[in-house]
């Protein structure tokens, strides 16, 4: 890695103060990068950023996700430069407009599809328990899976857990649904080992967010980020405002969360359609 690249992520750490998993992405993107290069990341152009996005690029079919990771690697060249210009460390000002993503609805389940996938777990198996209580969790509350992978039974009080984001050392009070703490009981009675964090694995260490992958991948089928979806698709069918849903989810900013104004306008039709005495003139 170049000093510059040194440099910038150290800025991101103690001057920005961004969490480990933000600073993780904007590694990992920047290093990428200057090893597509060859050289320091600061001597790229705008057609070495090009060039670096194309052979990302899949050959079939473009999905919303691969436009999201480029979006994302996109970001971090232009962070970077931005912070070495203002270092006066170069004169290119270089900065690639985003690529535009489709108003597409994000993949999320149904209660009935997730009550299902649960209905067999084995009650004498506190693994399977926790795994249990690991899913109902997530869509009970809509965190994201790092949140909760950090979450501890000292945050829990009286229904609601308190919510330390990361991003910018934020708080937020998100209420666990019954089924979901009846869950959580079950497990940690049945738990062998103690630890404060919630979700442990089998050598009394805190899950990994890998971990947490493959347990909703072996019930469900989906990554954790889906029931973070799924959570929130509940909220706005059951007629959630949206700005209750953006501060449950810990959204910084409404365009996050207006990807499920199309659940919103959808339901709202539905409703229209199935309720308004109007209807009658369409049969």
């Amino acid at each position: 890695m170049s000093k510059e690249l040194e440099a910038f992520i150290e800025y991101l750490i103690i001057e920005k103060g961004l969490s480990k998993n933000s600073v993780s992405f904007y590694r990992s993107d920047l290093v990428q990068f200057e090893e597509f290069l060859g050289k320091s990341v600061i001597k790229a152009n705008s057609d070495d950023v090009i060039d670096f996005l194309s052979k990302l690029k899949k050959t079939e079919d473009e999905n919303i996700v691969n436009q999201r990771t480029l979006n994302r690697k996109l970001s971090s060249i232009n962070a970077f430069f931005r912070f070495a210009y203002k270092k006066e460390w170069t004169d290119n000002k270089l900065k690639i407009k985003q690529l535009k993503i489709p108003k597409q609805l994000p993949k999320f389940l149904t209660n009935d599809e997730i009550e299902e996938a649960l209905k067999n777990i084995d009650s004498d198996n506190w693994l399977a328990l926790r795994d249990k209580a690991l899913i109902l969790f997530l869509y009970a509350t809509g965190l994201r899976v790092s949140e909760a992978m950090d979450a501890k039974k000292s945050d829990i009080e009286e229904g609601w857990i308190r919510v330390r984001s990361g991003k910018g050392d934020k708080e937020r009070l998100v209420p666990i649904a019954m089924p979901a703490l009846n869950a959580l009981n079950d497990y940690l009675f049945k738990r062998p080992h103690t630890s404060d964090y919630l979700f442990i694995n089998s050598r009394r260490g805190r899950l990994s967010r890998i971990s947490a992958f493959h347990i909703t991948k072996k019930y469900l089928n989906v990554s954790p980020h889906v029931l973070r979806h799924s959570f929130a698709t509940s909220l706005i069918l059951g007629g959630a405002d949206l700005r209750v849903v953006q501060e449950l989810l810990g959204h910084s900013s409404m365009l996050t969360t207006q990807i499920y104004t199309h659940i919103q306008k959808e339901n709202l039709y539905e409703t229209v359609e199935k309720f308004h005495p109007l209807k009658e003139f369409d049969e």
